[in-house]
């Protein structure tokens, strides 16, 4: 069974950073009366310890503890180590790494982690009729694993995930590149982002995170066997909605797909997957769900000490950038969107709908425009844009009798359809704040700020579609046989988004 990534995933940075109380009271009043202390008085750098302080251990022993707590409990011998890099920020500690411990060829298996240390929502509720039910309201799985970290979080070494969370605080969510998902970003820094369709997404994907959040008491409710072992508050009251969003972000950035499992297992947080494995484009390599584990097959060979990469699955660069915090320059993926409506205006919306449906667009049609397909992509828009500068009610009589997307077109319309894309591609380039060299001059700059260096490799590449897509369009003016002809006039043309 493959196991491929999450793709509209909810990124999340470090989990919670809560300090626990030291008392053992588990009356909920006293953790009630404590709350707003507990919350307030963590700090980024806190780990899962029953104290606010961060716990220090050497080096050797810090790197061997996950691995040894896994193969403690089932972790049969792999083929891989922990190894670290240092974060850009002083303040951060280190970033581990899934690497090579000996060489490896293409169709090892480097790994291959039980069941047993896979956290699951079958694991997390023991009842997949719950999960189900959970799964299909307002609540997704990324919620219900997020809410079931925090609590065992609060439960300090006495949880049996304590090495794991550990491992997902340390990371903070960052991924292999060390820069945290915009949803965690300031508003200055989300000002990197200025003119790209992106920080919208990230705004909308943001309340969306606000919205799970007000229905988390549902899983306190509705799964009380669950919850009824942690002396708490109802989730609510026991978390403030930031350190939810950072819980939630931090599970994005880790969870994986499991394809072909039932709906409760299909989304699981697997120790020495990501954040520890690197994220990879063009690699082929992605975790399986095999009998009673979750394995990975490499896909190309490795000296030992090499970085273990994996597949990030088809993800633009947008959607990396907000899950995992990076992006890829050799992006096979990558795409920008064009989104047309025809005019509901138009005396003629209905039968130009029908037309388009009959073709397999829509009403209001989003076309995707891959990286390298540009010119493809504008002529696919073509006959869209056509049919809605079609005015006579004759010519629109004999579309709708025609067979495929045939529209009458005149030198005036093409020119017209034409002016207007050349027109919409400047207005989304001039929406940005730099150019295309300026971008390249700022990516020089080894010192960069690693947010504003990654957002400003998003925007370059997101440009250079855009250039393509306005170089596209200016060849077909050219090739125009009567470059005299005015654009007919277009009183009910597509909208363009």
């Amino acid at each position: 069974m493959e196991l491929t990534c999450l793709h509209n995933k909810f990124n999340l940075s470090a989990l919670p950073h809560l300090s626990l109380p030291s008392s053992k009271n588990p009356n909920p009043r006293f953790f009630s009366r404590k709350r707003n202390n507990l919350c307030l008085a963590s700090t980024s750098d806190t780990l899962v310890t029953g104290s606010g302080k961060e716990v220090s251990s050497k080096k050797d022993a810090e790197l061997g503890d996950l691995k040894s707590w896994m193969h403690k409990n089932g972790l049969p011998p792999c083929k891989v180590v922990l190894k670290e890099r240092p974060s850009y920020d002083e303040k951060h500690r280190p970033i581990h790494y899934v690497a090579a411990c000996e060489d490896l060829r293409a169709g090892d298996v480097a790994f291959s982690v039980p069941n047993s240390l896979v956290v699951t929502l079958e694991r997390v509720l023991g009842n997949e009729t719950v999960a189900e039910l959970l799964t299909t309201n307002k609540l997704s799985e990324l919620a219900c694993l997020a809410l079931y970290l925090m609590y065992e979080k609060k439960q300090g070494k006495k949880s049996f995930w304590y090495p794991y969370i550990r491992e997902l605080d340390r990371q903070r969510g960052r991924g292999q590149l060390a820069v945290e998902s915009p949803l965690l970003w300031s508003d200055d820094e989300l000002a990197y982002l200025t003119g790209s369709p992106t920080k919208a997404e990230i705004l909308e994907r943001a309340e969306g995170i606000k919205r799970e959040y007000n229905e988390l008491d549902t899983v306190w409710f509705m799964a009380g066997s669950l919850f009824q072992q942690y002396p708490y508050d109802i989730p609510t009251e026991a978390f403030p909605f930031e350190i939810f969003k950072q819980a939630f972000v931090a599970v994005q950035s880790c969870v994986v797909h499991l394809q072909k499992v039932p709906l409760a297992r299909r989304f699981a947080l697997v120790p020495l997957g990501p954040p520890l494995l690197a994220y990879r484009s063009n690699c082929k390599a992605m975790l399986s769900a095999v009998a009673g584990a979750v394995e990975l097959v490499v896909d190309r060979p490795y000296k030992a000490g090499e970085p273990i990469v994996v597949w990030c699955g088809p993800q633009p660069n947008s959607k990396l950038l907000i899950n995992y915090g990076f992006v890829d320059d050799d992006n096979s993926y990558d795409r920008l969107v064009v989104e047309a409506a025809l005019n509901t205006e138009d005396p003629q919306y209905q039968d130009k709908r029908l037309v388009v449906q009959r073709n397999g667009k829509l009403s209001v049609q989003a076309f995707p425009v891959y990286a390298g397909k540009e010119k493809e992509a504008v002529s696919d828009m073509l006959p869209y844009f056509r049919l809605g500068y079609v005015s006579d009610p004759s010519e629109m009589q004999s579309v709708l009798s025609s067979q495929g997307p045939v529209c009458p077109v005149s030198s005036c319309m093409e020119r017209a359809v034409l002016d207007q894309l050349a027109d919409y591609f400047k207005r989304r380039l001039a929406g940005y704040p730099t150019t295309l060299n300026e971008d390249e001059s700022l990516l020089s700059d080894p010192n960069l700020n690693p947010k504003k260096r990654v957002a400003t490799q998003l925007v370059r590449l997101e440009k250079k579609i855009l250039h393509a897509c306005l170089q596209a369009t200016m060849d077909l003016i050219d090739q125009l046989p009567d470059h005299t002809v005015s654009p007919c006039p277009a009183p009910y043309a597509p909208l363009l988004k």
